[in-house]
Parts: structure tokens; sequence; C-alpha cells
């Protein structure tokens, strides 16, 4: 029997349906690790989101890996992060993400909760979802009260950081190493990695520059972005 279980489910026409106790650990996430913690099911409320995941063209078509089609207009073709190619992903109904904020936003409010993840961010070596169809980012910003536009500053701490194309050293480089005391703008944040735009003064071309680097290199203007090695 597999060892998978939430607390929520959304179905794609606002329906809520409660599977555990918040009291309860439930195991949506498996082995993963976020900033300093490990095993999350035990610090965390699961909700899954009714949604087929990534879908396979035949014809003119969409497949998901249970058998069932879908049409285009239901669907985006998009890339995540890790992968290299684009593919074809199940849109989330309207309904499903305006009830799924209201309800992150009650359990925030409620639970004191510090931050809203998606699986590919805790575990992103075996984790998609929920995948480039949902927002996650727009989502967050609406249920953490944060401005879309606000982000964090971090330096270099390293005499010289690589700065690459994916959150792996098998990516890449996109530029000249960084040198220590570039300023950085986090974009995207991740257990191991961080997406930045790298400040223009930084940088002898004077250009915009994107691209992920190392956490373990990386200060917060206000302290260490993470603790730990690993």
């Amino acid at each position: 029997m597999a060892n998978a279980s939430a607390h929520l489910v959304v179905g794609r026409d606002g329906t809520i349906t409660q599977l555990a106790p918040f009291t309860t650990k439930t195991w949506h996430a498996g082995v993963n690790h976020w900033d300093g913690l490990t095993g999350l099911n035990q610090y965390s409320i699961g909700i899954e989101m009714d949604n087929a995941g990534p879908l396979t063209a035949v014809g003119d078509k969409l497949t998901a890996w249970f058998g069932k089609s879908y049409p285009k207009s239901q669907a985006i073709f998009a890339t995540l992060p890790l992968d290299t190619e684009p593919k074809w992903w199940h849109a989330f109904s309207e309904k499903q993400i305006l009830i799924g904020v209201e309800l992150a936003k009650m359990l925030v409010q409620y639970y004191g909760l510090k931050d809203m993840l998606g699986h590919d961010d805790i575990a992103p070596d075996r984790k998609r979802d929920p995948g480039p169809a949902f927002p996650l980012g727009h989502i967050r910003a609406l249920v953490m009260g944060r401005s879309q536009e606000e982000g964090d500053w971090y330096q270099v701490m390293a005499s010289a950081l690589n700065i690459r194309s994916g959150p792996c050293s098998e990516y890449d480089l996109v530029a000249s190493p960084l040198t220590q005391g570039t300023k950085l703008l986090a974009l995207e944040k991740r257990d191991r990695w961080t997406k930045v735009d790298v400040e223009p003064s930084g940088l002898s071309s004077g250009q915009d520059l994107e691209g992920w680097v190392f956490n373990r290199y990386i200060e917060s203007l206000n302290g260490p972005i993470i603790q730990r090695t690993r």
C-alpha cells in the first residue's frame, strides 16, 4: 500500500474535501527538505488540487498518464525550471484557484503558517507538481499578503560565484563568476539554489543578468539565507 495522503483536496468545481484532521500528520510530500527542515509532512498542511498534470499529445487530443483525454483549450504549453523542453500541462479551473486562495488564506491566518510551498520546491529531484499551470508565485503573494514586486536582496560571500541557467551544477554558466559583494535580487528561492537578478552595477557590461546561484555562498542583507551545509 502506498504511503500517500493529504489533509485536503480541492476539486475542479471548487469542492473542498477533508481527508484527515489537521492534527494528524499526512504523507503528501514524501522525502523532502526546505530551509534547514527535513520531513515537512510533520510541519505542514497538505492541500492537493485535482489536476491531471503533464499531458501527452496524441493527434489533436492531450492524454493523461491514466488514459483520459483533454482538449488543448484546457491545457498550457510550458517548461518547468528543471526541464529543458516544454510540454503540455492540464490547466487548473478558475473556480479551483479562487477557492484554493481563500482556503489557504484562512489556514495561514488561523494557524500562523509561515510560507506556502509546492512539492517541486521541497523535493525538486523527484516532484514536478503543482507544475507551471499553477501560478504559485502569484497565489503565494496573495495568500501571504506580500507584494508581487517585492523581493529579498542578497550579496555574494565567495570570492567568485558561478551563476547558471538552472538550479543544479550540471547546468551551463550564463556569465563569468560573480565577485564578492555583488548584490542579488532573489526571484525564486529553493532549498539549495536561488534564481537571482544581478544588480547591473555588479556587472562590467551593465546589462541585466538572471541565473541560479548556490545558496551556501550568498548572504541576505539581514543575515544568511541558510544556516547549514548539505
